[in-house]
């Protein structure tokens, strides 16, 4: 589904930044649009920036389920600086969480939850419901050989006895010397 990202322009609060960047909103179904002005309020501005296209994959269900089960269910945008008059590209939209920290951790680029519309949460809700199957949990059992009894590589090679392999050389040789 194309999915239209709204960018907010407001005046920095400190020296440094002269302009607050921020992704508000989300327009679900919207054209292809770039940098196309919205709304001006002031020195507030916002921009209809970009329209990519927000997909969704049967194998992400379970992330789907943790985005709309949280206390406001949310689109995140994933920004990579920009130059110019452009200073955010809209590299990626998606409803998945767990891509959403992928892409935080990085450390390239930005990552904005927006609150998703009511029905593009609906949309995203009947692609669950076609597609989730729920996964038992499985914990894994260890195996049966028994890996007590040999104990090779332990311990400093240096040392000949079995007795006490985590002695240093050096006591080694001074018990020798002595």
């Amino acid at each position: 589904m194309p999915v239209g990202v709204v960018m907010r322009r407001r005046p920095g609060v400190t020296r440094w930044a002269r302009w607050d960047w921020r992704a508000v909103a989300v327009l679900p179904g919207a054209r292809p649009a770039d940098w196309q002005e919205l709304r001006r309020e002031g020195e507030v501005v916002e921009y209809h920036a970009a329209t990519p296209i927000l997909e969704l994959h049967g194998a992400e269900t379970e992330a789907y389920v943790h985005g709309l089960g949280a206390d406001v269910p949310g689109v995140f945008v994933i920004l990579r600086k920009g130059s110019g008059d452009r200073p955010l590209n809209v590299v990626r939209v998606t409803a998945s969480p767990y891509e959403a920290q992928d892409y935080g951790d990085n450390g390239e680029d930005i990552v904005e939850k927006v609150p998703m519309p009511p029905g593009l949460a609906a949309w995203v809700q009947s692609f669950v419901e076609a597609y989730h199957q729920d996964q038992a949990f499985v914990k894994r059992r260890r195996d049966k050989a028994r890996v007590d009894r040999v104990e090779d590589g332990k311990g400093d090679a240096r040392i000949p006895q079995a007795a006490d392999v985590y002695r240093s050389p050096a006591a080694a040789r001074r018990r020798r010397l002595s």
